[in-house]
């Protein structure tokens, strides 16, 4: 064996005893730093019979402190002198303004279609329309329910600012205002859309009045029609009615108190829910029994039965006060020659009850079948006997006493604003 293999094998040893040693170092150091990581000074008190050491609640944990202890409880208590009551806000059930249900009796020989459908209005229409406060109250309470300010208790309850068919807006102002000085400003604002506005003022007599020349006003309210006989006021409308008003207000030197939007809105169109539900016409067909009446011959008839002839060809029946009864039509165009059918048609909410309009309408139709040779019948050309007529009547009874319920008698102030 020479030299170089012994020098090899020796190296080839000591290498191995190297390895060997740094291993066994390397796992010395591994043990201790395990042991020292997971050792502890504490004495485990498992292993001990006596009690544990007392320690400071700053060093015990949250499981070792345990619950902690009760706070007292102090109950809330109501003092009834500290609370005000507050008021009770009644709102109009859906069931109040649901639509009615129209039945109408069958009628032995039928009237005119247009007779038939408003009796039948005049009829079913008695939830229809007006929340149930109305018609349970006869006096007078604003439909505009929370959003119009209350009335003051000098105002009468058919003034140019109604409480129950407008909106009303109370312009408040530092010191007295004279007629003459704020009347051209308010005559800047008549109309919002086709809803009419009007302004009066607490006159120095404490009564509401229109303003006037002259006239010197503590307070002004301006007020805008909610309904009409077509619509109802709508978002675009009232927002124009506030704009309007303010630049008024601030001319005449006030300050207008404006209801919500929102309120407003739902009281018109409960209110053009009414209108709509009353909006009754009724219409009673006379016809030629022969050759068509010549027009000539029919004007000098209509004038000797007490009509007006109005410049637009409409035929007018005035009753004693110059008032509308009833109208006429001839059912042709004005350069006609000819007709063989007229109607006569009543507005009945525009008609109070005690002129008798109805009434006074079957007379004239039984006068004038007597003087043009005719006969009273239905739109499909069929007799209109009495016992036809009466029912009629009966219906129109019950549709007065419904809008007399409602504060809203036909006929009055309120009722030609709504349907004019």
């Amino acid at each position: 064996m020479t030299d170089l293999q012994m020098s090899l094998i020796a190296a080839s040893g000591v290498f191995v005893v190297g390895v060997i040693g740094y291993n066994k170092w390397q796992e010395y150091k591994a043990r201790k730093s395990v042991e020292r990581a997971f050792s502890s000074d504490h004495d485990d008190v498992l292993m001990r019979s006596g009690a544990a050491p007392e320690r400071s609640a700053a060093e015990r944990t949250p499981a070792e402190r345990g619950p902690a202890a009760p706070v007292e409880r102090h109950e809330p208590v109501f003092d009834a002198n500290a609370v005000a009551a507050e008021p009770e806000v009644l709102v109009p059930g859906a069931d109040a303004l649901a639509e009615p249900v129209v039945h109408v009796p069958p009628v032995a020989d039928s009237v005119s279609v247009a007779a038939t459908a408003v009796a039948a209005t005049a009829t079913g229409a008695t939830a229809a329309a007006v929340p149930s406060a109305h018609v349970a109250e006869p006096t007078l309470a604003p439909l505009v329910g929370a959003a119009t300010p209350p009335a003051p208790p000098a105002q009468p309850a058919e003034t140019l600012v109604d409480p129950l068919i407008d909106c009303l807006i109370p312009l408040n102002a530092e010191g007295p205002l004279r007629g003459e000085r704020i009347l051209p400003a308010l005559q800047k604002l008549r109309r919002v859309g086709n809803k009419p506005v009007h302004f009066v003022g607490l006159a120095v007599s404490g009564d509401w009045e229109p303003i006037v020349h002259g006239g010197v006003y503590t307070k002004l309210q301006a007020g805008v029609q909610l309904a009409t006989r077509t619509t109802a006021l709508n978002e675009l409308e009232y927002s124009e009615m506030v704009t309007r008003l303010r630049a008024v207000a601030d001319e005449i030197g006030a300050e207008p108190e404006v209801p919500d939007m929102i309120e407003v809105m739902s009281e018109a169109k409960n209110l053009n829910r009414f209108v709509a539900g009353h909006d009754a016409q009724l219409g009673v067909n006379l016809a030629s029994k022969g050759a068509p009446w010549a027009m000539s011959t029919l004007i000098g008839a209509l004038e000797n039965a007490g009509f007006d002839v109005r410049p637009d060809g409409r035929f007018v029946m005035p009753d004693e006060e110059k008032g509308v009864l009833f109208t006429l039509s001839t059912n042709v165009t004005l350069g006609a020659d000819t007709t063989s059918r007229l109607t006569l048609l009543l507005d009945v909410p525009c008609v109070a009850p005690a002129r008798d309009g109805f009434g006074r309408m079957v007379a004239c139709a039984k006068a004038l079948e007597l003087r043009l040779d005719g006969a009273i019948v239905d739109d499909f050309d069929q007799p209109l006997l009495d016992s036809s007529l009466e029912e009629i009547a009966g219906q129109v009874r019950e549709f007065y006493q419904e809008m007399d319920a409602a504060d809203i008698p036909a006929g009055s102030t309120r009722a030609l604003r709504l349907f004019s």
